[in-house]
């Protein structure tokens, strides 16, 4: 096997950020792209190798009206639940509060967003967790794959809190699981950089909770 260029992969795995504000909301994404990318994620793992999953990819214009003012909707939910929450709110610091006003531009402009993804997998029983987080995978590879291509992405799933609907739009049948929605387009600017995280010494324990050394 050849060597991997590490300085590549690396760099993809460390910028590939949640792209909001800095996604092109004017240029259209061709269908073969977005293709592509879904034939490079489904190499991903996937549990018991059963490969359930479905894409559900939305370029009309008024779906995606649609499924925009669901997300709306399911983010005001959010906001709700969130202010019940026993579980105190993130700092207010600089970095926080440019995160959320890349959501809110999201919020606003999500129609806008030339392609949005569903993927979708059957809800039904499939190992301890379900089949759900078996999907994962898949969607971190697409997101990789848009971010080789200059495209942006972020995964969301507020629209969630109105999934039938959503499902109802789509013409979804029952006993499929929406997982996310993940909005794609072009991004914006010069390239990402690394984001500021905490050192990985402080949050990784080994053999019990709590123990760093």
């Amino acid at each position: 096997m050849p060597p991997l260029d590490l300085d590549t992969v690396d760099h993809l795995l460390s910028t590939t950020r949640a792209v909001r504000k800095r996604l092109d909301l004017s240029r259209p994404v061709p269908r073969d792209v977005v293709v592509e990318c879904l034939r490079l994620a489904i190499q991903a793992p996937t549990g018991s190798n059963a490969q359930l999953w479905k894409w559900v990819v939305v370029t009309d214009p008024a779906k995606r009206q649609a499924l925009a003012d669901l997300y709306r909707a399911g983010a005001d939910a959010a906001v709700r639940r969130a202010a019940e929450s026993p579980v105190p709110p993130p700092p207010d610091t600089p970095q926080q509060q440019r995160m959320q006003d890349s959501a809110s531009f999201l919020r606003e402009h999500l129609q806008d967003v030339p392609v949005h993804v569903i993927p979708c997998i059957p809800s039904g029983a499939g190992g301890a967790a379900g089949w759900g987080p078996s999907i994962y995978p898949a969607m971190w590879s697409f997101m990789l794959a848009l971010r080789s291509r200059g495209l942006g992405s972020c995964l969301t799933t507020v629209h969630l809190f109105h999934s039938a609907d959503a499902a109802a739009l789509l013409g979804i049948p029952d006993g499929v699981l929406q997982t996310a929605l993940i909005p794609v387009a072009y991004f914006t600017g010069d390239d990402f950089r690394p984001a500021v995280r905490r050192p990985v010494e402080e949050i990784t324990f080994w053999d019990e909770w709590g123990n760093v050394s």
